[in-house]
C-alpha cells in the first residue's frame, strides 16, 4: 500500500511542478477534456464509441429516462446490453464504480445518471486492479452543462398490488388433514375429534374456534402506494459549470393492522457537482452527495408468522361481550389492559401468549436508519507545453456510511379464555392472563454500524495523433481504496499500478497492451505483488474489405489476459481471508490421568505456505460490433472462454495421510494452497433494429447472455464417478433421483434399505445408483442448475408525434428451483398449504405429493428431482406510454416543455410454474407497479 502512495505522490508532485511554467490555450484544454457527446466512459478515462474494444458495453441513460420511468438504477442492465447473467459473464459479484469512486448502486437514481458501462472482459476491468476481476459496472453522474440555467422537476405516483399470495388450509380442514398424517403414521388416536372439527367448520363462533386467515383483506390495504418528486439545476460558463438535484419519495405497507398502517420507507438526497476552470492548465471537479434513508415498521413479524401460525390456534382478538356480567373477575381481569380494541381483547394461549395481531398494536415500533455522505475531487493538469499531448489527473473521495436501528419494545398481556355454553350461547366462564402490559418508554439503540471508504488515484495520460493516422494513446496510473466495515478487523483493500499502451492506425487496426501490478497483504511476504498483463487486438473490416457495402460499420476484436485477484482468498473460517498462508496451533482437547490430573492438548488447525498466491484469471475473449444499411441494424456480440484459476482448497490428495490426525482430537497441517480452477465458456449479444414507417419510429431491441460455468479442477477422494463436482455446474442442485411414491410394504420391503428415517407406504422411492443395497448421501446425483443458463430481454420503442411507447420484456431459459420450502415440506406440526389436499393416502395412491406426517418426514422432505419445478418464464417487466405536451402551448413563456406519462412494472409472468415463481413464503409478496408522472422542464 505504502508504494502506491508513493507514486501517486511522486505524480503529483512532477505534476505540480511543471504546470508551473507551463500553459496551453483553451482549444488545447478543451481537447483533453473528457466529455460524454459520443464517448463511453471506461477505466479512468473515456474513449469514442468506434474506438470501442470488446468486453465493453454501455447504456445511455438519459435516453432511457426519457421514454421510461425506473426508481433502481440498474433495472436495464439484464435488458438492454447483453453480458448480464449471475453477474457479469456469469462471476457472480460485481465492482460498482461511481464516478471513478467504489460505492454502491443503490445511492443514485436513474435520473440522476448520465451513462452505465458494463466492463466485462478481462482488458476492460483490469486497471482497477484485483478486486476488479469479476466485472466493474461503471456508473456517470450528470455534470453541469455550459448555458443559461436550467431546471428540470420530477413528478410521480404510484401503486403497488401484490401479484400472488400463499393459499393455505382453513382451520376445520387443517384438522382433518392432521388427523390423516396420525393415521399414516400408525398412530391409533386422531388429534382432533370430529365434534371439534365440526365446530371448527360451521364459522359458529370465531372466537371459540378461530379461523386465524393472515393474508385476509382485513389485515392489508389492496395497494401500496409511492410518492416521488425530484429537482434538477444545471448550468454555467466557460469556466464554471455546476449541477444539482435533490429528491424525496415514500412508500407505504400493504398492511394495515395497527402501527403497520404507519409503515413507509423514505428516501431523501441532495447530489451536486462543479466543474471549475482555474486557468489554462489546471480544472478541478467537486461532488458532494448526501443520502438520509429511514424505515419505519411496526415490531411484528407479520409475513414470517403468515406461513407458520396455524389457524386455529389463537383468536387475534376477543370481544369482552363474552364475559358474563357477573364475572366480576374476568372483567377486571381483561379490562385492566392498556390496549383494548374498541370491545375486544388480546387472545392467547400458554403455548402462543402472543400473537402477531397483537403485535402489531402493542409490541413497539423499529425504525431503520441509514446516512451517508459522500464527496470526491479530481484535479487535471495540462502539462502540454512540457510533452505535446500530456495530461496529469488526480482524484481523491470519501464516504462515510452509519446504519441502526431505533425504536421501543413494549410488553403486553393475553388472555385465554375457558368457554362454557349456556342455553346454546357461548360464553366465556373464566380467564387465563399471560404476560402483562409494561411499557419502558426508553428508546432502544441497536445494531449500529459503520462503513468507511475513501478512494485515490493518479495518473499521467498521453495522447496524440501522428500524421492524421497514428493514434496514440498512454497511461500510467496508480490507484488505491480501503473500505473498513464496523465488525471487522482487516480493512477491504485494493492497491494497484497499471498501464495501459493503445495505438490505432486510422481507427482501422488496433493494439492495446494494459496491465495492472496489484498488491495484496492477504499473501505472505515475497508473493503480495505480481503482474497482470491483457492484450488485445481490433480490426475494422468496414474501413478495409468490406469498404463501401452495405456494411457501415464493422469491428473486430480479439483479447486474451491474465488478472491476478485475491477476491477468493478467503474461507468459511476466516471471511477477511487474512493470514490464511500462517499455520493455525491452538490448545483443543483434554487428557485426564488416572490420579484425576490432566491437561490440555496442542492441535494443528493448518500448516504454513509460504507460497499462496493470487487467483487467476485467466481469460480469451472475441468481439464482433458494427451496424448495416445504414444503422437499420446495429449489434454487438461477444464470445468468451475463462479460467478462474487456483482457488484455494485444503487437498489432501496432495500430502501424506499422517499430516492429519484422525479421532480425538482432530488436528491437521495441511495447508491452504491455489489448486481449485472454475471454467466458464459464454456469448452475450445485444441486436437492435430501427426503422421508420411514415411517421412512426420503431427501435426494436433484442439481448442475451448465455453462460456455461462448471467446475474443472478440484481435490476430491469419492468412490463413484457420479459424486464428482469436475465438469458440473458452480451452481448445481444435487440431491436424489426418484423412482415414485411406495404404495406398500411390500414394495419398502423388496427395494434397497433408505437410511433417512422410517419409510412408510406414501413415502418417496430413491434410486440405489451404486447398488449397493441401501439408499444414502452416496446415491446424490446433479440434477441441474440453479441459476438460469441463459437470460435474454427485448425492449421495443414505438414514436409516434408527440407520443412514445416504450415496453420492455425479460426471458430466463435452463434454471431450475426446488420447492424446500414450508409450503411444500409440512413437517410434523407445521401449516398446511392447499398442496396438501393432493397429498398421498391408501385412497389416494395417484397423489401429486407423499403422505403428511406428523413427524420431521426425512425421507420425503430432502432435495430430489421430485420437488424439482423450472424456472423458465418471460416476464413483462415495463410498459410506458408518454406524451410530450405541444411547444406550442409554452410559447414566449419560461417552460420549455412538459412530458407526461403512464406506466407498470412487473406487470406479467408467463411460465409454466408462474404460481411458484409468483409465490412468497414468509415475506412480503411480490407486487405489481403503477404509477403516473410529469415531468417540466424550465
Amino acid at each position: 500500500m505504502r508504494q502506491i502512495y508513493k507514486g501517486i505522490a511522486l505524480c503529483a508532485t512532477l505534476a505540480t511542478t511543471a504546470s508551473g511554467a507551463f500553459a496551453q490555450t483553451d482549444e488545447a484544454l478543451d481537447a483533453f477534456a473528457d466529455t460524454l457527446d459520443n464517448k463511453v466512459q471506461v477505466a479512468f478515462r473515456s474513449v469514442d464509441k468506434q474506438d470501442l474494444l470488446n468486453g465493453v458495453s454501455a447504456i445511455d441513460m438519459k435516453e432511457m429516462a426519457a421514454k421510461n420511468y425506473s426508481s433502481y438504477s440498474l433495472d436495464y442492465i439484464e435488458n438492454v446490453v447483453g453480458g448480464v447473467n449471475n453477474g457479469l459473464w456469469g462471476y457472480g459479484d460485481y465492482l460498482v464504480v461511481v464516478d471513478g469512486m467504489v460505492r454502491d448502486a443503490n445511492n443514485v437514481l436513474p435520473t440522476e445518471i448520465e451513462q452505465i458501462t458494463l466492463l466485462k472482459g478481462s482488458a476492460a476491468v483490469v486497471l482497477y486492479g484485483p478486486r476488479a476481476a469479476k466485472g466493474v459496472l461503471q456508473i456517470t453522474t450528470k455534470r453541469g452543462q455550459m448555458g443559461d440555467l436550467r431546471i428540470n422537476v420530477h413528478a410521480n405516483g404510484g401503486m403497488n398490488t401484490p401479484k400472488a399470495f400463499p393459499k393455505y388450509l382453513g382451520s376445520a380442514e387443517y384438522m382433518s388433514l392432521y388427523n390423516q398424517a396420525c393415521k399414516n403414521d400408525g398412530l391409533m388416536t386422531p388429534n382432533y375429534t370430529d365434534d371439534e372439527i365440526y365446530h371448527f367448520a360451521s364459522g359458529e363462533n370465531p372466537y371459540r374456534y378461530p379461523n386465524f386467515d393472515m393474508y385476509d383483506s382485513d389485515y392489508r390495504r389492496a395497494a401500496s402506494t409511492r410518492y416521488e418528486g425530484i429537482l434538477e439545476v444545471t448550468g454555467g460558463s466557460g469556466r464554471v459549470k455546476y449541477y444539482t438535484t435533490m429528491g424525496y419519495y415514500r412508500e407505504n405497507d400493504i398492511l394495515k393492522v395497527g402501527k403497520t398502517k404507519d409503515n413507509y420507507t423514505s428516501r431523501f438526497f441532495v447530489r451536486g457537482n462543479m466543474d471549475v476552470k482555474f486557468n489554462d492548465w489546471l480544472t478541478a471537479k467537486a461532488d458532494a452527495n448526501v443520502t438520509f434513508y429511514d424505515s419505519y415498521a411496526a415490531k411484528t413479524d407479520w409475513w414470517s408468522q403468515a406461513a407458520t401460525l396455524r389457524p386455529h390456534l389463537v383468536a387475534p382478538l376477543i370481544p369482552i361481550s363474552y364475559i358474563e356480567e357477573t364475572d366480576k373477575n374476568s372483567l377486571g381481569t381483561v379490562m385492566n389492559s392498556n390496549y383494548l380494541q374498541n370491545g375486544y381483547f388480546f387472545g392467547g394461549t400458554q403455548t402462543n401468549p402472543t400473537n402477531p395481531y397483537a403485535d402489531a398494536f402493542a409490541a413497539g415500533d423499529n425504525k431503520f436508519v441509514s446516512r451517508q455522505f459522500q464527496f470526491n475531487t479530481e484535479f487535471d493538469v495540462n502539462l502540454g507545453k512540457l510533452v505535446e499531448g500530456l495530461m496529469f489527473r488526480a482524484k481523491y473521495g470519501i464516504d462515510y456510511a452509519s446504519t441502526y436501528n431505533q425504536g421501543y419494545s413494549n410488553k403486553y398481556a393475553t388472555y385465554s379464555p375457558s368457554w362454557t355454553n349456556y342455553n346454546g350461547k357461548d360464553m366465556i366462564g373464566s380467564i387465563t392472563q399471560f404476560g402483562k402490559d409494561e411499557k419502558t418508554g426508553s428508546e432502544n439503540i441497536s445494531n449500529s454500524a459503520y462503513r468507511y471508504t475513501y478512494n485515490v488515484s493518479g495518473q499521467f495520460d498521453w495522447t496524440r495523433t501522428f500524421d492524421k493516422r497514428h493514434n496514440v494513446f498512454a497511461m500510467l496510473l496508480a490507484n488505491a481504496w480501503q473500505t473498513q466495515r464496523s465488525g471487522h478487523y482487516h480493512r477491504t483493500t485494493n492497491a494497484n499500478l497499471g498501464l495501459q499502451l493503445s495505438y490505432n492506425y486510422d481507427h482501422t487496426y488496433y493494439i492495446d497492451f494494459s496491465a495492472a501490478m496489484p498488491y495484496s497483504t492477504k499473501l505472505p511476504e515475497g508473493k503480495r505483488s505480481a503482474i497482470s498483463p491483457t492484450v488485445t487486438l481490433g480490426w475494422r473490416i468496414s474501413n478495409d474489405l468490406l469498404k463501401d457495402t452495405f456494411v457501415d460499420d464493422l469491428m473486430l476484436t480479439a483479447s486474451g489476459g491474465i488478472i491476478n485477484q485475491d477476491i477468493d482468498i478467503t474461507a468459511d473460517e476466516n471471511e477477511d481471508g487474512y493470514y490464511l498462508w500462517k499455520a493455525v496451533v491452538q490448545q483443543g482437547g483434554w487428557y485426564s490421568w488416572g490420579d484425576l490430573e490432566g491437561g490440555s492438548v496442542t492441535e494443528f488447525q493448518r500448516g504454513d505456505n509460504m507460497d499462496l498466491g493470487f487467483v487467476k484469471r485467466k481469460e480469451f475473449s472475441v468481439g464482433l460490433r458494427g451496424s448495416l444499411w445504414n444503422k437499420l441494424i446495429t449489434f454487438d456480440a461477444n464470445f468468451f472462454t475463462s479460467k478462474m484459476d487456483g482457488g484455494l482448497a485444503r487437498v489432501s490428495s496432495l500430502y501424506p495421510n499422517y499430516f492429519t490426525q484422525v479421532g480425538y482430537p482432530t488436528s491437521s497441517i495441511i495447508p491452504f494452497v491455489n489448486y481449485n480452477v472454475d471454467k466458464r465458456v459464454g456469448i452475450d449479444f445485444s441486436v437492435y433494429a430501427n426503422k421508420k414507417f411514415g411517421e412512426v419510429d420503431l427501435t426494436l431491441g433484442v439481448s442475451g447472455t448465455w453462460v456455461k460455468s462448471t467446475a474443472d479442477k478440484r481435490d476430491e477422494n469419492i468412490e463413484y464417478d457420479y459424486l464428482s463436482a469436475v465438469g458440473k455446474s458452480l451452481n448445481g442442485l444435487w440431491g436424489l433421483e426418484t423412482l415414485g411414491i411406495f404404495q406398500t410394504k411390500d414394495q419398502i420391503d423388496a427395494a434397497p434399505t433408505q437410511t433417512f428415517g422410517e419409510v412408510r407406504p406414501g413415502d418417496l422411492q430413491y434410486k440405489d445408483q451404486n447398488n449397493d443395497g441401501k439408499i444414502d448421501d452416496n446415491d446424490r446425483v446433479f440434477l441441474g442448475r440453479w441459476d438460469n443458463p441463459f437470460v435474454g430481454g427485448i425492449n421495443l420503442t414505438a414514436k409516434w408525434r408527440n407520443f412514445t411507447l416504450f415496453a420492455m420484456g425479460n426471458l430466463y431459459l435452463g434454471g431450475y428451483g426446488m420447492k424446500d420450502n414450508s409450503y411444500w415440506w409440512m413437517r410434523g406440526d407445521g401449516k398446511y398449504s392447499e398442496a396438501a389436499r393432493d397429498y398421498w393416502t391408501t385412497e389416494n395412491t395417484d397423489a401429486a405429493y407423499p403422505r403428511l406426517t406428523t413427524t420431521n418426514g426425512d425421507n420425503n422432505y430432502r432435495n430430489s428431482d421430485f420437488w424439482m419445478y423450472k424456472k423458465d418464464c418471460f416476464n413483462l417487466a415495463r410498459v410506458q406510454l408518454t406524451y410530450a405536451l405541444p411547444e406550442s402551448l409554452f410559447k414566449d413563456s419560461f417552460i420549455r416543455g412538459v412530458d407526461v406519462f403512464v406506466g407498470g412494472s412487473n406487470l406479467l409472468t408467463i411460465a409454466k410454474e408462474r404460481e411458484i415463481l409468483e409465490m412468497k413464503v414468509g415475506s412480503a409478496p411480490q407486487m405489481r407497479s403503477y404509477n403516473i408522472g410529469f415531468k417540466a422542464s424550465f
